[in-house]
C-alpha cells in the first residue's frame, strides 16, 4: 500500500510551506516502499503528513491486515517518542546529537532523522525497502527543509494540519 501524496491541504499556504509540501510529495512519490511520512515539531506536534486526511487517531483492531494501521497522528507520536528516547540515551552515553534512528520490524521499518531546528522526519516503510535509498532521500529532505522551518512556518504548518481535521 503506497502512501498518498498530500493534495488539497497544501493550498492557500506561503511559498515556503508549499515547497515543503512539494518536497514531502516528492519523497513519497519517488521512493519505493514508503507507507507514510510525518514531520514532527520539537514539541511533538504534527507539521506535515503524507496522509493528512488520517491525522486523527484510528483505533487498531485485531486481525486488521489491510496495511499500516493507525494514522499520521500515531506516526507523529511514535516519531516524537522515539526521538526523545534516543536523545536521552545519547546524553547518558555522551554520544552527541542523534542524527538518525532506524527500527527494523518483522512487518516494516521505521526511520527517524533529526532536522536542524529540533523537528523530526519520520518514515514508516515496508520490510523489504532499500534502507540506504530511504536514508539518502530522507537526508535530502532534511537538508532542503531544515533551514526553512522557522517558528512562523511551523505555526503555519500546524494550523494547516488542524484545518484538515
Amino acid at each position: 500500500m503506497k502512501a498518498q501524496a498530500p493534495t488539497a491541504y497544501g493550498q492557500g499556504l506561503s511559498t515556503q510551506a508549499r515547497n515543503l509540501h512539494w518536497l514531502l510529495t516528492n519523497l513519497v512519490d519517488e521512493v519505493p516502499g514508503i507507507h507514510s511520512v510525518a514531520v514532527v515539531s520539537s514539541d511533538g506536534l504534527l507539521l506535515l503528513s503524507s496522509d493528512p486526511e488520517r491525522a486523527e487517531a484510528v483505533p487498531v483492531h485485531a486481525g486488521d491486515d489491510d496495511g499500516p494501521r493507525g494514522s499520521s497522528a500515531d506516526l507523529a507520536t511514535i516519531v516524537s517518542g522515539l526521538g526523545s528516547l534516543t536523545n536521552g540515551a545519547a546524553k547518558l552515553m555522551d554520544g552527541g546529537a542523534v542524527k538518525q534512528t532506524m527500527v527494523a520490524m518483522e512487518e516494516g521499518s521505521l526511520f527517524v532523522m533529526a532536522i536542524s531546528d529540533g523537528s523530526l522526519l519520520g518514515v514508516h516503510a515496508t520490510p523489504d525497502c532499500d534502507m540506504s535509498v530511504i536514508a539518502y532521500h530522507m537526508a535530502l529532505f532534511v537538508g532542503r527543509a531544515g533551514h526553512v522551518l522557522t517558528p512562523e512556518l511551523r505555526t503555519e504548518l500546524r494550523k494547516s494540519m488542524e484545518n484538515v481535521q
